[in-house]
């Protein structure tokens, strides 16, 4: 339990920044990229950007592969899967209450 645990606030911890996001909306949407593709997107040090990658790869939202003298970096979305899971009850939740509030205002206007 106390791995599990560890994971999903790795996952979390690696969603906090908005460049690692980033990176993870590109891999999702054009796919696999090299590393030097990915940092010419952000305004920063490659040393930072590989920190950030290092980050992405030790929460394992992402994999790396060589290829020539290249690393290609590719999406692993299932550690976003297990938030899914972990993030399923709260949205039953909120849909719930929504719906309730929905009740109550369409009640108001009937009166």
């Amino acid at each position: 339990m106390a791995e599990a645990r560890a994971g999903e606030d790795r996952v979390f911890a690696a969603l906090s920044s908005p460049v690692r996001r980033e990176v993870l909306r590109i891999l999702r949407d054009e796919g696999p990229q090299s590393v030097a593709s990915l940092a010419a997107r952000f305004r920063m040090a490659r040393p930072s950007f590989s920190e950030q990658l290092r980050v992405l790869r030790d929460a394992g939202l992402v994999s790396e592969r060589r290829q020539g003298r290249q690393r290609i970096y590719r999406l692993e979305p299932e550690p976003l899967l297990e938030l899914a899971d972990w993030l399923g009850p709260y949205e039953r939740y909120w849909r719930q209450r929504l719906a309730e509030l929905g009740s109550v205002l369409d009640e108001m206007e009937e009166t």
